[in-house]
């Protein structure tokens, strides 16, 4: 349900969000749904470009609704000198400021860290860009998908004989903002101690790179480079998607041994368990194939619900490979509260999404608004806060 800010954990927090696309916005998302007071600046007339990415209903964009969501929305040219003098006014009391242009844009505009730090000492800015402010690719323009690819995601993903896969979803700009968000509040706890703030730099495919796992130092002391495997990890097996008689998936891990043990005993195969072959993650992982086709052929005597059951009820891992629509049926996720209405006006109704992720027991966070429309705070915080005259801005051609 929509919440006030008032007791969460970053009220209090005042954010300004200039950034565009996914992975600032989403970095600004996070520290939202815990109650930070982020004020998103966005182009006149058209606003952010998310604003057309994905689906919309009535012309109004849902994808939009759900990474701007706790945000308000006010709009400014940065190319103009209103632009560049909102901007000021707006981070004389700010804590952070989020931007994702390529490097040397908002130095370009007169807005750059060391223009905005001499009017707030203490403010931090975040800072992502497709390859950093640093390095011969600094230059370039980048998105989550090149980075994808360049991170060495894309490489490992899909099967052996088929190209590379990219994901299905913004992976690395999520990534990125998840990051974006962990860095700010890292700064943040600095600047209690220091008073000072500073400016972060991080590329897009800096935390997804991360992330990947050891082939930095599986390549380093082995030489090994990961190839595409399809769904088995080269560190654990077994692991993989199976369907069931139903014509459904489920996906399973093994990676301890009393689990795969548990799930042979499930499946009444109980000689895998002493097959020289499985003795061992580290056998099972030379003869993952032949373990995967055996665990397939058993799996095909059950549906799917009854296998999660069975698995269930020898305490081994088992889940649901679910869609999107399993997933508004799923009892657990309506049990978890994963997915909560929010009431939104542009749209004259509610639209449900994805809760804020992690539950604080004293203080947790909440969700107090979907995406807002375009401009809809230009009276209440550049006329009322920052002190712009109506005539100024209506000249400006912005809304009020």
């Amino acid at each position: 349900m929509n919440q006030k800010n008032t007791g969460m954990p970053l009220a209090g927090v005042k954010v300004i969000d200039i950034a565009n696309f996914l992975a600032g916005p989403m970095s600004s998302m996070f520290l939202a749904d815990f109650g930070a007071d982020v004020t998103k600046v966005e182009r006149p007339g058209t606003g952010d470009e998310l604003r057309f990415w994905g689906n919309n209903k009535d012309g109004v964009g849902l994808m939009y609704k759900l990474v701007n969501r706790g945000k308000k929305s006010v709009t400014a040219d940065l190319r103009t000198p209103l632009g560049v003098e909102i901007v000021k006014r707006l981070i004389k009391d700010a804590d952070i400021i989020v931007e994702n242009y390529r490097k040397g844009t908002l130095e370009k505009w007169g807005i750059g860290y060391e223009t905005l730090k001499e009017i707030n000492p203490g403010l931090i800015m975040l800072r992502i860009t497709g390859f950093g402010q640093t390095g011969p690719n600094s230059h370039r323009p980048g998105f989550g998908t090149l980075a994808e690819g360049y991170a060495g995601y894309a490489y490992i993903t899909g099967y052996a004989d088929r190209p590379p896969l990219l994901p299905g979803f913004g992976l690395a700009d999520d990534t990125a903002g998840l990051m974006g968000a962990f860095l700010a509040l890292v700064a943040m706890q600095e600047k209690n101690r220091s008073g000072e703030g500073q400016m972060i730099d991080m590329a897009i495919y800096e935390p997804l790179f991360t992330l990947l796992g050891p082939q930095v130092v599986d390549f380093d002391q082995l030489g090994l480079i990961q190839e595409r495997n399809g769904s088995r990890l080269p560190f654990t097996a077994p692991r993989n998607t199976y369907r069931t008689r139903d014509d459904k998936w489920v996906s399973i891990s093994g990676s301890a041994q009393s689990t795969f043990e548990r799930m042979c005993e499930a499946l009444e195969i109980p000689e895998l368990i002493t097959d020289e072959r499985f003795l061992d993650n580290r056998l099972r992982i030379q003869n993952s194939i032949e373990l995967d086709d055996a665990l397939q052929q058993a799996m095909l005597r059950f549906d799917r619900d009854d296998l999660i059951a069975l698995f269930d009820s020898f305490d081994a891992a088992c889940a649901a490979c679910n869609n999107i629509e399993e997933i508004f049926n799923d009892p657990h996720f309506k049990a978890r509260e994963n997915i909560v209405p929010i009431e939104d006006e542009e749209l004259g109704g509610p639209i449900r999404m994805q809760n804020v992720v992690g539950r604080m027991s004293r203080t947790p966070g909440g969700i107090r608004s979907a995406g807002p429309k375009l401009g809809s705070s230009n009276r209440q915080i550049l006329v009322d806060e920052l002190g712009f005259s109506e005539q100024e801005l209506i000249e400006a051609g912005l809304d009020i």
